[in-house]
């Protein structure tokens, strides 16, 4: 049952009231209706009123996140929703794709909400000067019955589609992902305040005032200004410190960390030297990362009272439907400050990191047979080098195989992943050839999707333009260059926007199996292939299960019954750094 929630319309004369409407009925009136501050409580009691199971209601919205963070302040969740912004940014990329299968005209103008904005402000339409003026086409009000009507047109498009059944769980499993990041972030990351300080005064000195340095990188600041030769130099100027690196003898094109160590590796007897030269330079960078990334700063802005880190996830927030978030670098916490995440007392953290899920991905949907039987195994590279033996290939140990399929996946065509692709091609040739179609249609500016039908977008007029340009020898380069660059995007796009969605099917079935067991461990964090859940210690060998079997159904949910496991690895920790 879909039952739509907005805005009353303005013609019933109740300002500030918000209506339920039958999604699949006409409209004609509501199955309920409330003030606007209200509708947690409407949303808690009106499957009761209807005589409904709750988990059989998906809630409609124009955007979940905003409103969901409410209802969760009230204590009312829900199993199932539809977000609606979410679901028409899917189905606009789809409609442009001529394999899609989708025609699609949206009713609404929605956009997807910044969660970390409280109110939106509201927008002065196209060809409207002023909020006084009347605007040159006045669109429709988003209240509750154009709500319903871009349901129903977003629901059309999907049952029309080439593969209705995938898109269909596209929606439903990004619409999820709403509702789990709301979670997350009502929830937060438990954070020990006085561990972190620790861990900060430990590598960087006692807090600095404002403006000046920490003591550590003060005292590295001059140390490196007096191994290079330049008095009052400071590291934080990239072409002062590029300046005083080449003066010195380091030939190197930026400051770049990874520039910085090719140099020294290219050393030869010399390459001692070299690394106790740029030693202080080196360090210096990895703890203003931390001071910058995770400091002082960082703990007054992010680590509320309660002790926790809430992170401000963006669903969907990457073009291959990967999330983004908001500041807070939630999508990394590094090694060096993991300790502050403490269970509460009594508590544990249960943290899941999924492995080689890509290569496991591409598995499946190319229905790779050799491939797939390298999946069923817990490392999957070491099963392929095992395989590269048996057929007399260059793939023979585990690291050339690693470097053969990721470099497969990802495109890379110089070095020893392109030379090894020859011998990846003849071991798995379905593979292999999915993704050099994949980066063929790229290349001739065409779309791919991913497997659940979240296609890429088209390449712009610009792109065309620029490939189209072979008027001189330098332009054709050029133009080569671009098509290479956007065949190594779609090549990538089909697996890691696959990857996407099964975390997306991984983190929904975690939340339904720790709902319909009534346990007290929530989801508090997730980046890419990796969740970390918070609960009763009493809870934690039975959320470990939870997780496991939750990593396989995903698998099912998207290929049936396809010879590919997810295995994990899974730790029960009171440190986010004791988590294997």
């Amino acid at each position: 049952m879909f039952v739509v929630l907005g805005p009353a319309p303005a013609s019933v004369g109740s300002p500030g009231a918000w209506w339920a409407l039958d999604g699949e009925g006409d409209g004609a009136s509501p199955l309920g209706s409330c003030a606007a501050g209200s509708v947690a409580g409407l949303v808690a009691g009106l499957p009761a009123r209807l005589g409904v199971d709750p988990s059989t209601v998906r809630w409609v919205l124009a955007d979940v996140g905003t409103e969901y963070a409410a209802w969760l302040v009230a204590g009312v969740r829900v199993d199932r929703c539809w977000d609606l912004a979410l679901v028409q940014r899917i189905l606009r990329h789809a409609a442009t794709a001529p394999g899609s299968g989708v025609r699609y005209t949206p009713v609404a103008q929605l956009e997807v909400a910044d969660p970390t904005e409280p109110e939106r402000p509201a927008r002065v339409p196209a060809g409207q000067e002023s909020f006084f003026d009347l605007p040159d086409e006045a669109g429709p009000a988003l209240d509750v019955t154009v709500l319903a009507a871009e349901l129903a047109a977003q629901r059309a498009a999907v049952e029309g589609s080439a593969h209705p059944h995938r898109l269909r769980l596209l929606a439903a499993a990004e619409s999820q992902g709403a509702l789990v990041a709301a979670e997350i972030r009502a929830a937060g990351l438990p954070w020990d305040r006085g561990v972190h300080e620790a861990l900060l005064a430990e590598q960087l000195g006692p807090r600095p005032a404002p403006g000046e340095r920490p003591a550590r990188l003060q005292a590295l600041a001059e140390r490196i200004a007096d191994v290079l030769g330049s008095p009052g130099l400071s590291p934080d100027s990239q072409p002062s410190l590029l300046r005083a690196l080449q003066t010195a003898g380091v030939a190197v094109e930026s400051t770049r960390q990874w520039d910085l160590k090719h140099w020294i590796d290219a050393g030869g007897a010399e390459r001692e030297a070299r690394a106790a030269l740029l030693a202080p330079l080196l360090e210096y960078k990895a703890l203003a990362r931390l001071w910058t990334a995770n400091g002082w700063h960082w703990l007054d802005q992010w680590i509320g009272d309660d002790g926790r880190f809430h992170a401000a996830y963006l669903v969907g927030g990457v073009v291959t439907g990967r999330w983004a978030a908001h500041g807070g670098g939630a999508m990394q916490i590094p090694a060096g400050v993991r300790d502050a995440v403490r269970a509460d007392p009594g508590w544990t953290l249960t943290v899941a990191d999924a492995s080689q899920v890509e290569p496991r991905i591409l598995a499946a949907m190319a229905a790779d047979e050799a491939l797939a039987r390298a999946g069923t195994t817990p490392d999957l590279y070491r099963e392929v080098a095992e395989q590269g033996r048996a057929a007399g290939t260059a793939l023979a140990d585990r690291g050339r195989a690693k470097i053969a399929l990721l470099g497969a996946m990802y495109g890379s065509t110089t070095g020893d992943s392109a030379a090894l692709m020859p011998h990846l091609r003849r071991l798995y040739p379905r593979a292999i050839g999915l993704l050099e179609r994949a980066a063929t249609v790229g290349e001739g500016g065409g779309q791919v999707s991913t497997w659940l039908g979240r296609w890429s977008p088209a390449p712009g007029r610009k792109w065309q333009e620029s490939v189209s340009d072979v008027g001189t020898q330098a332009a054709e380069s050029a133009a080569r260059r671009r098509r290479r660059s956007q065949g190594r995007f779609t090549r990538n796009f089909v697996v890691q926007g696959t990857a996407a969605e099964w975390a997306l099917c991984w983190m929904g079935e975690i939340r339904r199996r720790l709902r319909s067991a009534g346990m007290r461990t929530e989801l508090v964090f997730f980046v890419h292939d990796e969740v970390v859940l918070h609960g009763p210690a009493t809870e934690s060998e039975a959320v470990r299960t939870v997780v496991a079997e939750s990593a396989s159904a995903a698998g099912r949910l998207l290929f049936g019954p396809a010879p590919v496991d997810f295995p994990l690895t899974v730790s029960s920790v009171g440190s986010y750094a004791d988590a294997k």
